[in-house]
């Protein structure tokens, strides 16, 4: 019978061997090559394969079938199940709505996006490169007050955190959507009393010296861009919002 094709083992230490098999299953259900409903190879032809005993290859599908990664059918064989959905983070975007909510999803970011833009420094291929050019032209290109100058600023750094090769600096941001541009829920040049047109200006500046960095791929010069533009952008809604609890 054939089984489906499973990569070769790659060239990991892991604490046991049942780990290891756990997890060159797991990277093959990752790539493609284990499809949801496929069956895994027997337990000899794993034996072989992974140079290991039949207690190991046991104790390997225990964890997988604990971990919702197969499931075995007494006298048929054990097969990949769908993935599990992936479950929500803690944070529900509807919920950012006031001025210091959007403040506290600044700081999130601070901390998550200056690490993740060193890493994109450190990472980044010319293809991503070029989409994080690509990104910025398309945000610059755009009028003051056009509307989709947000979501032109979104993905500019949701593709600095795809460079980061880091996914879920990613799937964090993703998940939380427009929330993590402060004007798309509040007129920040306003309240910070700025003219919009400086504003925007300032903004597009800080976007390029970030992606500068990132071009020489030095990771501490991007990882101070990001801080200072994120940075800028609490100040002033944090000033914003001292006057407005004075007044």
């Amino acid at each position: 019978m054939n089984f489906p094709a499973i990569a070769s083992l790659p060239p990991k230490k892991h604490r046991n061997l049942a780990q290891g098999v756990v997890a060159h299953i797991a990277d093959s259900i990752r790539q493609g090559s284990l499809n949801p409903g496929e069956k895994l190879p027997t337990e000899s032809e794993i034996m072989r394969l992974h140079g290991v005993s039949r207690t190991v290859v046991r104790e390997a599908i225990s964890h997988m079938q604990a971990a919702g990664m197969v499931q075995t059918r007494h006298g048929v064989g054990t097969f990949v199940l769908e993935p599990a959905a992936t479950p929500r983070l803690g944070i529900d975007p509807g919920t950012v709505v006031t001025m210091r909510d959007v403040l506290a999803i600044l700081e999130l970011r601070i901390s998550l996006e200056t690490e993740s833009a060193g890493l994109a420094a450190s990472r980044r291929t010319d293809a991503q490169l070029q989409q994080l050019r690509t990104a910025l032209d398309h945000f610059q290109s755009l009028p003051h007050g056009n509307d989709d100058t947000v979501a032109a600023d979104v993905q500019f750094h949701l593709t600095i955190a795809l460079a980061s090769g880091n996914r879920y600096f990613h799937d964090i941001l993703s998940h939380l959507g427009t929330n993590i541009i402060p004007r798309a829920r509040l007129n920040s040049a306003k309240l910070a009393q700025d003219d919009p047109a400086t504003y925007m200006e300032r903004v597009k500046r800080e976007h390029e010296d970030i992606f500068n960095a990132i071009a020489r791929q030095d990771p501490e010069s991007a990882r101070a861009a990001m801080r200072t533009h994120l940075s800028n952008s609490r100040e002033r809604l944090r000033r914003a919002q001292e006057a407005i609890e004075t007044a």
